[in-house]
C-alpha cells in the first residue's frame, strides 16, 4: 500500500562495439542482448549500434513509437515511453505471469487498465539548490542528478504548474550539496504540499512560507512533520465520504488507478455483510465498501485511522466503520478474530504481509480481496494461500505508473 516508486532502473552495462540483436525486454525496463548487455530504450528484435552517447537503432520494431515526452532519453521517470501502449501493457502483464511461474502458480490476467498520460495527482520530486537558483523535477536515469521536466506528461498540469513555486521553496528547503524532497499531492481545495527536508523551521520561515502558500494556491504546505501553513482543508474524496490524509499519507496515484482498483474490490466483496480491511489506510477501501457493508478497518499508523474516522463521521448513509490501530507485521489478524468477517480486503505495502496472510490462510474467511504494489511479494502471498486452499481468480493489471516498471493488481480469493 505504502507509495514506494521501482528501484532505479540498473546502469546499461558496459557497451562491446558493433551490432548486438535485442532478445527481450527486462521487468526494469532494460533491454537485453544473448550474451546479458543490458541497453536502455531498445525493444525486443531490434537489432542496435552501442556507442558511448546511447544505442543506435539500426532496424526499429514495430512496436517502437515516437516519445511523447521530450525529456525521456535524459530524465529517469519513465522507462517504456518508446514503446507502444499494446507493448507496454503486454509487457506489465508478463512481469505478473513471469512471478507467479516463480511460484509455481499459473494465474490468468484478465486486463490491463492503464492510467491516461497526464494523470498523476501524486508525486514526489527532487529540489536543488544551484549557483543561479534553485532546479525542480525528476532524477536523471541511475543518477542523483536533477532533471527539470515542463510540461512533465506524467502529471496533471496543476502539478506541472506548480514547478515555479516549488523552485521558490526549494531554495529555502534545499542546499548545493543536499536536495529536499517535495512531495505533491492534488487535492479538492488545490495542492497539498510536504517538504522533506533536514533543514530547521525557523521564525523567518515560519513568516514567508505562508505567504508563499498563498501565492502558490497550496491548500497545505508541511514542513518535516509540522505544518506551516493550511489555508483549506485539502479534501480527498472517497466515496461519499470527504477525507483530509494526515501529511505524507498514502493516497493512490491516480484518480483513474483507484477507480480501476475499487471497482476490483467491491466485485470481489459483493455481497458480504461484515468485511475486514487490512492495512486501510484512510479508507480508499473502507468508506465506499461502507455503502453496502460493515466495515473494521486495521491500520498501523493511529493518524490515518483518525482521518479514516472522521470522513465516515461527516458522510451521509454509509453503515458502521469501526477502526483498529494495529501492526499487522507483528501482531495480524488471528483465525478467531477473522471468524466474525464474511470477507476480506487486503492491500498490503510493497513487501507484502506475510504473516497476515499466513492467518488468513488458515481461516475460513470465504472471500479476499488482495491488492498489490509488488508481483513478487504477491506471488509469495498467493502460494500461501493456494496451499492452504483458496483459489486465485482472474487478476487485472493496475497501470498507474504509466511508462515506468512499476506494476499493480488486484484479484479475488475464494475458499474451495
Amino acid at each position: 500500500m505504502t507509495e514506494t516508486l521501482p528501484p532505479k532502473t540498473p546502469q546499461p552495462d558496459p557497451a562491446p562495439k558493433g551490432e548486438v540483436t535485442i532478445e527481450a525486454v527486462t521487468h526494469h525496463g532494460m533491454g537485453r542482448t544473448a550474451e546479458g548487455t543490458l541497453v536502455p530504450r531498445v525493444l525486443p528484435g531490434e537489432v542496435v549500434t552501442l556507442a558511448a552517447d546511447g544505442p543506435k537503432i539500426v532496424t526499429p520494431s514495430p512496436e517502437r513509437v515516437a516519445p511523447p515526452c521530450r525529456h525521456f532519453k535524459a530524465c529517469g521517470g519513465c522507462a517504456m515511453q518508446h514503446a507502444s501502449d499494446g507493448f507496454v501493457a503486454e509487457w506489465k502483464a508478463d512481469i505478473v505471469r513471469t512471478a507467479l511461474r516463480a511460484q509455481a502458480l499459473d494465474g490468468e490476467v484478465a486486463r490491463v487498465e492503464t492510467s491516461p498520460a497526464d494523470s498523476r495527482r501524486r508525486a514526489r520530486l527532487a529540489g536543488r539548490r544551484t549557483k543561479k537558483g534553485a532546479l525542480v523535477g525528476f532524477h536523471a536515469r541511475a543518477s542523483d542528478t536533477v532533471i527539470e521536466v515542463p510540461g512533465c506528461r506524467l502529471l496533471l498540469p496543476a502539478l506541472t504548474a506548480l514547478i515555479p513555486a516549488l523552485e521558490r521553496i526549494a531554495m529555502l528547503a534545499a542546499s548545493r550539496k543536499g536536495e529536499a524532497g517535495l512531495t505533491v499531492t492534488d487535492s479538492e481545495a488545490g495542492p497539498d504540499l510536504h517538504i522533506d527536508t533536514d533543514k530547521p523551521l525557523t521564525e523567518e520561515l515560519r513568516l514567508s512560507l505562508p505567504e508563499i502558500a498563498r501565492e502558490a494556491g497550496l491548500a497545505r504546505l508541511v514542513w518535516a512533520d509540522e505544518i506551516v501553513a493550511e489555508l483549506e482543508p485539502p479534501m480527498q474524496r472517497m466515496g461519499r465520504a470527504r477525507v483530509v490524509p494526515p501529511p505524507g499519507a498514502f493516497l493512490q496515484a491516480t484518480a483513474h488507478g483507484e477507480a480501476a482498483l475499487l471497482k476490483c474490490v467491491r466485485d470481489a466483496v459483493a455481497g458480504a455483510e461484515r468485511i475486514v480491511d487490512l492495512f486501510a489506510g484512510c479508507g480508499t477501501f473502507s468508506l465506499p465498501l461502507a455503502e453496502r457493508a460493515e466495515i473494521h478497518a486495521v491500520e498501523g499508523a493511529a493518524p490515518m485511522l483518525a482521518a479514516l474516522d472522521r470522513g465516515w463521521r461527516g458522510a451521509a448513509g454509509l453503515k458502521r466503520v469501526t477502526t483498529e490501530a494495529r501492526d499487522l507485521f507483528r501482531r495480524p489478524l488471528l483465525p478467531d478474530e477473522l471468524a466474525r468477517f464474511d470477507a476480506a480486503v487486503i492491500d498490503p505495502p510493497r513487501a507484502g504481509a506475510q504473516a497476515q496472510i499466513e492467518a488468513l490462510a488458515v481461516s475460513q474467511i470465504p472471500v479476499i480481496a488482495m491488492v498489490s504494489c509488488s508481483p513478487a511479494s504477491f506471488a509469495r502471498d498467493a502460494k500461501i494461500l493456494v496451499e492452504q486452499g483458496y483459489d486465485m481468480g482472474p487478476i487485472t493489471v493496475v497501470d498507474q505508473f504509466r511508462w515506468s516498471p512499476h506494476v499493480e493488481l488486484a484479484t479475488r480469493f475464494t475458499r474451495r
